[in-house]
């Protein structure tokens, strides 16, 4: 089996010799080896790599000279793999005749030295056959089924997931040009084939260090035309592809989604919360399903009989809510989530029904969100919890256009529009720093509730300031700070400040656009509200019970569900 990470990797000529090749695509636990190895702040996937390439049993890896942090990869895994067959092709940043020339005899003489290796002879007739072959098995494949909806994705590697994700979807890919994005032609009728093959290979989408790139702008918005929408993908400590990102978040025409993933086991669930999200937003610009919901909606009123439910699964809080015919809440409850979402889910559904005086059989639909939403077995359908607090926040105040919500794990700044549409949002990354656990755990180093810290901070006549929002660290500060004496009252009120500050850059990011709410549990702090109205400088709506605005959106999309079940 023979590694590799590029799509410049002429892996037909192996394929051709024989050998089995393998895309790697780091998803790992831990860097534990590549931050000893290396370094914590290299890039994430070239950290992937070194971890995976040192688990598997590759009998060789093939690396291509796309950065720096990938040729100390190469030096590492020379030092530690000496008996294996660890090869940096150099290729070509000109992609004109002599960088085609050039790559050429790069390839031939990779090609001389894994016959060297493996005691194997490269055949330019076997190879040349095994092209043909494959250029008619891609022609068929685009010839397949195409779905409905075709989203395009762009930046550094794709991450397999997002694939994985949008296949289980019924999305289309649109186009891949990404450094997974194989499109090059694989043969060239006529003459030199192993010249053909180079230019096949440089003339694919540009990676950034092409020659070609300056002209990636023009080629992405040819692209963007024939996508519903677009998914940037960057990687962690990777600073290339997030200054492009910015450039097309002000230029490019189309829906566009930012997703940073660091290649590890732990970053899916919320590469699938955004993508999901994203989707939701596509799907929901549909004009024609507006209007026709709206003509349900007359058929619906007056069904009082009819009942549906929301159940909002999160990290902290389970909430649940159980709507009529008419939009009315008929009862709503709130529980902790506990150890187990599925148990909490179960007992939430006893409370809320028994509060509203129903039977399970009584409900028509129950659609479920937030982070445990997979985990409800009773649920019908599921949709995130980015488009079920926009539909929620439209519900309470359909003046809303820009939400807050800080939940128990993570938090999120999203953007409406006039219907309650989402149009926008950003999510914090996978530290708690500023959500309601980073709040208990300053409660506890304080001795106080944390149902007092808010209260608490209300009474702060001294400014004090956190300068961490690592909850480690944080916590650190405040026993310093109770060691030099200064009241807890300052103190909270210094926690409730650096939330702001942190929530401000989420705001900022998708476009601070009044009026504003804030949901979440965190909702239930004055003293974090009052931080971040200083901070906005505008008022936040906060409705009478800021959880359950979650569950009321999947309550609103269960109606929905019905309004299509009615025609």
């Amino acid at each position: 089996m023979i590694g590799y990470i590029c799509k410049y990797t002429p892996i037909e000529i192996l394929e051709s010799m024989g050998e089995e090749v393998e895309r790697i695509e780091p998803e790992v636990a831990s860097f534990n080896q590549a931050d000893t190895l290396m370094h914590p702040n290299i890039c994430s996937f070239a950290k992937g790599v070194l971890e995976t390439a040192l688990e598997r049993d590759y009998e060789g890896i093939v690396l291509t000279t796309c950065c720096d942090s990938i040729r100390r990869v190469y030096d590492v895994l020379r030092e530690k793999l000496p008996g294996r067959f660890i090869y940096m092709l150099d290729t070509p940043r000109i992609t004109k005749d002599a960088g085609i020339r050039l790559y050429e005899k790069r390839i031939r003489d990779m090609i001389r030295a894994f016959e060297e290796f493996s005691g194997k002879t490269f055949d330019e007739g076997k190879f040349e056959a095994l092209l043909r072959e494959k250029n008619a098995a891609k022609e068929a494949a685009e010839k397949s089924k195409k779905y409905a909806l075709r989203v395009g994705i762009l930046g550094a590697r794709a991450n397999p997931n997002i694939h994985k994700i949008l296949k289980e979807h019924q999305v289309d890919v649109a186009f891949d040009l990404t450094c997974t994005g194989i499109e090059r032609k694989l043969i060239a009728e006529g003459g030199n084939v192993l010249n053909g093959y180079a230019a096949g290979l440089l003339g694919q989408f540009p990676c950034m260090r092409m020659e070609t790139a300056a002209n990636r702008d023009q080629m992405i918005q040819r692209y963007a035309d024939s996508a519903d929408g677009v998914i940037y993908h960057t990687v962690q400590f990777c600073d290339n592809y997030s200054y492009e990102y910015a450039w097309l978040k002000e230029t490019l025409h189309r829906p566009l989604l930012l997703l940073e993933t660091d290649h590890t086991k732990q970053s899916y669930g919320q590469i699938l919360t955004r993508i999901e999200a994203f989707l939701e937003s596509l799907q929901s610009s549909d004009d024609a399903r507006r209007e026709t919901a709206a003509k349900r909606k007359q058929e619906r009123e007056g069904k009082t009989g009819m009942y549906v439910l929301g159940i909002d699964s999160g990290s902290t809080s389970t909430n649940a809510v159980i709507m009529d015919g008419k939009r009315e809440i008929k009862a709503f409850s709130v529980v902790r989530t506990g150890a187990k979402s599925g148990e909490s889910a179960d007992r939430i559904l006893k409370e809320v029904l028994e509060k509203a005086g129903l039977k399970r059989e009584d409900i028509s639909w129950i659609v479920s969100t937030g982070y445990g939403r997979v985990s409800i077995p009773f649920a019908d359908e599921n949709v995130t919890e980015i488009s079920c607090h926009g539909r929620g926040a439209h519900y309470f105040n359909p003046k809303i256009r820009t939400i807050l919500d800080i939940g128990g794990q993570d938090s999120k700044a999203i953007k409406l529009d006039e219907r309650g549409e989402v149009t926008d949002f950003v999510m914090n990354d996978k530290c708690a720093a500023g959500t309601g656990r980073f709040l208990e755990a300053i409660a506890r180093t304080l001795e106080v509730s944390i149902d007092e810290l808010g209260p608490a901070a209300l009474a702060s006549k001294e400014e004090i300031e956190i300068t961490s929002m690592c909850t480690v660290f944080a916590e650190s500060e405040v026993i310093s700070l109770i060691a030099n004496n200064k009241e807890k009252a300052d103190i909270a009120n210094g926690i409730c400040r650096a939330i702001a500050n942190k929530s401000f850059s989420l705001l900022k990011r998708v476009g601070m656009e009044p009026d504003f709410m804030m949901t979440g549990g965190v909702a239930k702090n004055p003293g974090v509200i009052r931080a971040v109205e200083d901070k906005i400088q505008a008022k936040l709506y906060i409705c009478p019970e800021p959880e359950i605005v979650g569950a009321v959106g999947a309550a609103l999309y269960a109606l929905e569900r019905m309004d299509g079940a009615v025609g």
